[in-house]
């Protein structure tokens, strides 16, 4: 299988598995990559996923050059490039941790950048090698990265290539910690505890407002949050927080 997919109670692991190839991307591992997330996405005893690469050297240096830049090649022209659906029109509100480890490049970092949390191994690095290859970042990155750091820290990195480290990645706000390799999956995992805690329909809204407020003014996104604020208040979510909130116990929540 090109991708692992575990599910640990209320949390997706989905492992990019072709370490061979530094994980890059084929077509069926696309694929295969496209179904997990679905089912993430559908399944309602999924809360949280995690997104991670097999092997120490890599989460994924991108597209692979032998088979998936050719069909990138053939069907430009048609504007059907194949590409992971999470960098494309899937919307999952759910959050998604990326787990790195190692070399993030190309269409990885291009992965990496469309999940909501980056924890990174001290090992990993960043970077848009495409451009010496005659590329610009095709799935997403260069529109996810200057939404992610400041505007001239994206334009260096899209337009040189030259890759940067975990701790720079750090510095510049792109990852949310720096551990050590072997602590990676222990962190990761943590912080899927952490974001199973809250009530989950409120966390995706959360999510869903601020996604959907970056693409437009701030009062449209005002009436964004208020809508989805007013669709929270609705659930038994709601409901059962306030109500261990007065008696000063932990809230079940039911994602309902």
């Amino acid at each position: 299988m090109a991708v692992g997919y575990q599910k640990e109670g209320k949390i997706a692991i989905i492992t990019l598995n072709r370490p061979e190839a530094l994980n890059s991307f084929d077509p069926q591992q696309i694929g295969e990559v496209n179904k997990c997330f679905y089912d993430f996405n559908a399944d309602d005893g999924l809360w949280v996923a995690i997104l991670t690469g097999s092997g120490e050297r890599a989460f994924s240096v991108g597209a692979d050059i032998k088979t998936t830049l050719p069909l990138i090649q053939q069907s430009a022209h048609r504007g059907e490039m194949p590409a992971p659906a999470i960098c494309e029109d899937m919307q999952i509100w759910k959050p998604i941790i990326a787990a790195i480890n190692g070399a993030c490049l190309g269409g990885g970092f291009e992965v990496a950048l469309a999940c909501d949390i980056r924890i990174a191994a001290e090992n990993a690095t960043f970077g848009f090698p495409e451009i010496n290859l005659g590329l610009i970042p095709g799935w997403g990155g260069t529109q996810r990265l200057p939404r992610a750091v400041a505007l001239a820290k994206a334009a260096e990195m899209l337009t040189s290539g030259r890759p940067i480290d975990a701790q720079e990645a750090y510095r510049i706000g792109l990852v949310n910690r720096v551990v050590p390799p072997a602590e990676l999956m222990n962190e990761a995992m943590k912080m899927a505890e952490t974001l199973l805690k809250p009530a989950p329909l409120a966390a995706r809204a959360a999510k869903q407002a601020m996604m959907l407020g970056l693409n437009t003014t701030l009062l449209n996104g005002l009436e964004i949050e208020h809508q989805l604020e007013k669709a929270v208040c609705q659930t038994e979510d709601f409901r059962e927080g306030r109500q261990a909130f007065m008696d000063k116990r932990r809230a079940d929540f039911k994602a309902k």
